[in-house]
């Protein structure tokens, strides 16, 4: 790093987060971009692959080909299973360079469990505990000297960002909370066809991964550290839209708390954090007004139950759940303005 330049590389840079995350990177003041690597398309140009990319920018290149002692920073928006093995191959030989990973590789803290939920074997497991999961606004004290970023998951982050202030100020109860959440399919990735492969694809909407869905783990342990009587229920949904998270989370209050408590709670926690908007209470938001932005808006609304009301929270799966976190993380790291390169 010179003269405030960071110098970057992005493994992944043509699937759905990594183009995202290099249109952004593209506009950041502080950004060169000095490798975008892919497993395919070698030696093409970015832009072909995103007319919005204007600013010249090596072309693809394959990993191996990368000068890393020239990179300060690597952003992973690789498959799961594959950040964990890179990242082992140059944490200790590179000691200047710092990683940001947007796939589940380090966002669960106990090994066992990525290895059941993910199916796969970790290979970097003596790395776990040298890397914070990071939702910007919630751990932007802790990523100083860290090397090891874990990009949360999208729906987790549409999630956390309004549940974890309430329950540190023990607003609501923890239990019997649902969470229904309906997504674009841009959050499958490119090979979204194949893993969602129903009839009417474009004019319907799916449930799936009811059960046990993968990022339940990842917001459970992120609950559990504020209150050990966490109980929810997970209902994602794809929706025929390409990009765009609304999460419905239906919970209990505390008999003396109001719902202009709830909706100050929120304001106050986050005054500091220009990308969380929290609305006037009863307001009907959707993901119009955050697609393409990394903006979370939040929405408190009453019900016809007592004592149960509705948090609505809106964001672009692609930006605020993906590439735009990743990129304010990194402003956080090297102590720039979080907005820098997301307005």
């Amino acid at each position: 790093m010179s003269k405030n330049i960071i110098n970057v590389a992005v493994a992944g840079a043509t699937g759905f987060v990594g183009l995202d995350l290099v249109y952004l990177l593209s506009k950041h003041p502080n950004i060169k971009i000095s490798s975008l690597c892919a497993q395919k398309n070698i030696g093409r140009k970015i832009n072909s692959f995103d007319k919005r990319i204007k600013k010249k920018l090596p072309n693809i290149t394959k990993l191996k080909s990368v000068n890393w002692d020239n990179i300060d920073l690597l952003f992973l928006s690789l498959p799961n299973g594959e950040a964990q093995k890179l990242i082992k191959k140059l944490y200790n030989k590179y000691s200047n360079l710092k990683f940001i990973d947007l796939s589940a590789d380090f966002r669960l803290e106990k090994k066992f469990e990525y290895e059941k939920i993910y199916n796969l074997t970790h290979k970097a497991k003596n790395l776990i505990n040298k890397s914070v999961y990071s939702i910007s606004e919630l751990k932007k004290e802790k990523l100083s000297n860290i090397r090891i970023i874990s990009n949360p998951g999208c729906y987790p982050t549409s999630v956390q960002i309004p549940l974890i202030p309430l329950i540190k100020k023990k607003l609501i109860h923890t239990k019997n909370i649902t969470i229904d959440t309906k997504s674009g399919y841009s959050g499958a990735g490119k090979n979204y066809k194949s893993k969602f492969n129903h009839k009417n694809f474009y004019s319907s909407t799916y449930a799936y991964g009811v059960i046990n869905h993968r990022h339940v783990a990842e917001i459970d342990q992120e609950l559990k550290k504020i209150s050990k009587n966490i109980e929810f229920t997970f209902n994602p949904h794809l929706i025929p839209t390409f990009r765009g998270i609304l999460s419905s989370i239906y919970v209990y209050k505390k008999d003396k708390t109001t719902l202009n408590k709830i909706v100050n709670a929120l304001k106050n926690f986050y005054k500091k954090d220009t990308f969380i908007r929290v609305q006037k209470i009863n307001t009907q938001i959707g993901t119009g007004n955050v697609v393409g932005t990394n903006n979370c808006d939040i929405s408190v609304c009453k019900t016809r139950c007592k004592n149960k009301i509705v948090i609505f929270s809106a964001i672009d799966n692609l930006i605020k759940g993906a590439a735009g976190q990743a990129i304010q993380n990194m402003n956080i790291i090297y102590k720039l303005r979080q907005t820098s390169g997301l307005q």
